[in-house]
This record gives structure tokens, sequence and C-alpha cells, in this order.
């Protein structure tokens, strides 16, 4: 199974490490996110000739990196967002697919878990994410992606969760198998005959969507999902506070 890296953004709020750098490239804990991403998927068999990078941002600086990666680019990357960086990649996605964001860093043990599941579609979700906000000035809760389920089963995705109410966060990782890809190929294809050009979910428009609209969007429809959890080993990094807390968050997982 291949593995697609949504990685075109620049990540302005990380001020002058992206001044020449993409964001996955940033380092944390002595190294590039992106390595770690990578030696994450390595660690559940994906090694990185499986692995499609969608890029934008200043893509030559991984590509120097991997060239072992299969490239795909995403030339609107300043007027679109995760949603339609993603189906940059749709060449790659019949068949199943992990994909996973670029700006954050997790273990291999996640990774197996989802690979392992029987589910046409897996998300993966942080049970213990509260913790990583505490000292978060600049990213609140409010805007974690926020996942409710019932048992493994995923009733509801969005932002607009109250955090009390949430199951846990999605990590921006998930594991679609053939029947999972076709799925969300076809909801993505009618949802875009219908709001491109328009408002989509939640007052974003179809170009700036996110991946958890039109996962939502799916729920909605009755599609089923499912999660897979990870006690703490995932964080995001948005800001440069963040970078500041990285170690810390780390180091204190409870996995």
């Amino acid at each position: 199974m291949r593995a697609i890296i949504i990685g075109a953004g620049r990540g302005m709020r990380l001020l002058h490490h992206t001044e020449e750098l993409p964001k996955t490239m940033v380092e944390v804990m002595g190294r590039p996110m992106l390595d770690w991403i990578v030696e994450a998927l390595a660690g559940a068999g994906i090694r990185p000739r499986d692995i499609v990078f969608v890029g934008g941002y200043a893509q030559q600086v991984v590509e120097r990196r991997y060239p072992e990666f299969t490239f795909v680019t995403n030339h609107d990357w300043p007027h679109n967002n995760i949603l339609l960086s993603l189906l940059c990649a749709r060449q790659h996605l019949s068949g199943g697919f992990l994909s996973t964001y670029a700006d954050i860093v997790y273990d291999a043990a996640i990774v197996k878990k989802l690979m392992e599941s029987p589910e046409a579609i897996t998300l993966g979700c942080d049970t213990v994410w509260r913790r990583r906000y505490v000292s978060r000035s600049q990213h609140p809760e409010s805007d974690a992606e926020k996942l409710r389920a019932t048992q493994s089963r995923v009733t509801q995705i969005s932002r607009r969760i109250p955090s009390e109410q949430a199951s846990g966060e999605f990590i921006g990782v998930m594991k679609l198998n053939a029947s999972g890809a076709e799925t969300l190929l076809s909801h993505f294809d009618a949802a875009a005959a219908r709001y491109a050009g328009g408002e989509f979910r939640e007052g974003r428009s179809w170009q700036k969507a996110y991946l958890i609209d039109l996962l939502q969007h799916m729920l909605e429809a009755g599609v089923e999902m499912h999660r897979e959890n990870t006690r703490g080993a995932y964080m995001e990094i948005d800001t440069v506070e963040d970078l500041s807390l990285a170690e810390d968050w780390w180091r204190s997982r409870p996995e």
C-alpha cells in the first residue's frame, strides 16, 4: 500500500523557519518532521519508494532529500487546502492508501494499527490530546480536529465539537482500503460538482476545504468510519511556540 504525504504548504506561522524550507522540513527534536514521518511509516512496512509526496512550496528541498519518493505538485497550493492537495495525488489513490499530514510527528505503532485495521476507512485518533493544549497560546483547543466515536465507530468529526464531548483528536493519518478509496473518490466528485466555486462546510469554500470537511460530509451520508487510537504518541507543529514545546510533549507522552 502506498502512503500519501500531504506537504504542499509553507507554514507561515513558523515564521523564519520556513523562509527557505517547506513546513515539513522544519526540524523538531533535531531532525525534520518529514524524517520522523518516514521513520514511522517504515516501522509499519512502508518504504520511501512506496511514498507519494504532494509538494508545492519549496518542493525541490524534499526532492533532494528523498529522491526515492514519487512526487506530484499542487501548483495552486497558496489558494487551496488539505482536501484539494490530497486529490492532486488522485492517480495514486485507487486500490487503497494511507495518507498523512506533513506537519506532525507520530510513532510507528499507530501506523501499524491503521494498516492492520479490517475496516474500509480508519482514522488515527489521539485520546489524550488535550494535554498538548494546556500551554498552547497560539493554537487553541477550538482549532483541534476533534472527533466523536461510539466505541471504534466514528460518528462526527469537526473542529466545532466541544472539547469535553470529544472522544479524541484526529491526528491527520488515515488508511483506506480499495473500497474505502472508491467511496471517498465518489463522494469527492459529487461534492465537487455541487459545491465547487461556493461554500462547502462551516463557512469554508470548496477551494479551502479541510479533509475533515469531506469526511464529515461522508459520515452524514451514512459512510462508516472507524478509529484506531494512540495515547499521546502524536503532536502537530504549527507555530514557533509549538517548536519550543515539542520536546516536553514527546517526553511526557503516556505511550
